[in-house]
This record gives structure tokens, C-alpha cells and sequence, in this order.
């Protein structure tokens, strides 16, 4: 992996401050780079940034390099780091908001499933209360990879025969109550990144 050398210039503040706001992000500052969450992640091997320079990097507030990363989607959130922290950062609700992040600006590596998988998903929690796998897995496929949607036609189709999925999306009763729910959330959510603005 070729190294990039990285200038005052391309720092966003503004994201450096979102960043140590942020639930896990408190003790960001007093990481002291000691890789040990590194060691310990056992996907670090496949990640561009391994955990301890995507930390950097976010606290320091290269935002294109942290948001256009595959080392958030990759994240297991087996918690392995967290645990090892000998400053108790906690590496994965850190990810939990760089993902959320990356999602709302569109900024998540292309064709990548993960992403559209995360938000389908949500999109469907909110409109049914429920998840539909089928149309999550079609949905998955058309968006990110046809001949891999092709190719699994034939599986599907079984699936579906032998009553495993079903095309026909199943309903939570009052879904109105957890779509207040979730948008209250969400506007508590706005409401403390207007704060942190301030």
C-alpha cells in the first residue's frame, strides 16, 4: 500500500470537532497511538486504514480519506479493540457514526454492498417495521452487482418456492408509533449536531 502524504490544507475541522463529539468519540484526543486495536481486529488485514490510522485520521479531520474508506464498512463490531484500549476509546461505536455519516453524504466507496444494504435496511424498518428479505437481497443486487443478481435467480426462485421468502412484505402492528419513534430520534440527532456546531 502506497503511503500519501497529508497536508494542513486538506483538513476539515469541522469534521475533526463532529468526530470527538460523537458517542464513543470523547476520548479520541488522548489515543496515543499505540496500534493495540489494530493487533487485535482480526479483519485489519483487508482494511486501507488500519483502525489506528482511521482514528487518526478522523480526529485530525481527513473526512474524504475516513468516509470514502472501506475500513468503516469492514468493521465486525466484534468489540475486540475496544476491549484491548488501554484509553478505553471506543473504536466501534466510532465506526457505528463514521458509517451513519458516510451514508447521509453519499459518500461510501461505489458498488460497494454494504452501504446500500445498511440503508435499504433501514428504509424498510421504517416503512414496515419489518425487513423483507427478498426485496433487501434484490434490491442489494441490482444496486451493486447484475451478474451476481443473475446468477442467484435460480436460488431465489427455490427459496421462495419451498415458502423460505416471500415477495409480500410482513407489517408490524402500529408502525405509525415506531415511525414517530425513529423520527424523534432523528431529530434529537439534528438537534445535538446544531449544538456541536454552535
Amino acid at each position: 500500500m502506497t503511503q500519501t502524504m497529508k497536508y494542513e490544507a486538506d483538513r476539515d475541522a469541522d469534521f475533526a470537532r463532529w468526530a470527538t463529539s460523537q458517542t464513543g468519540g470523547e476520548n479520541l484526543r488522548h489515543c496515543i497511538q499505540c496500534g493495540v486495536c489494530s493487533a487485535t481486529c482480526p479483519l485489519s488485514l483487508y482494511m486501507d486504514y488500519t483502525p489506528r490510522r482511521l482514528i487518526n485520521l478522523a480526529r485530525e479531520g481527513f473526512k474524504k480519506e475516513v468516509l470514502s474508506s472501506f475500513t468503516i464498512w469492514l468493521c465486525a463490531s466484534c468489540y475486540a479493540c475496544r476491549v484491548e484500549c488501554p484509553k478505553q476509546i471506543q473504536v466501534t461505536d466510532i465506526m457505528y457514526a463514521l458509517k451513519r455519516r458516510a451514508i447521509q453524504e453519499g459518500v461510501y466507496p461505489s458498488r460497494f454492498p454494504i452501504p446500500v444494504l445498511a440503508k435499504e435496511f433501514g428504509r424498510m424498518i421504517f416503512m414496515w417495521g419489518r425487513v423483507n428479505e427478498t426485496l433487501l437481497v434484490i434490491d442489494l443486487f441490482l444496486r451493486t452487482n447484475w451478474f451476481k443478481f443473475l446468477s442467484m435467480t435460480g436460488l431465489g426462485l427455490n427459496l421462495m418456492r419451498t415458502g423460505r421468502m416471500s415477495f409480500l412484505p410482513e407489517h408490524i402492528q402500529r408502525k405509525e408509533e415506531l415511525r414517530k419513534i425513529l423520527d424523534s430520534l432523528d431529530a434529537q440527532d439534528k438537534q445535538e449536531k446544531k449544538e456541536v456546531a454552535r
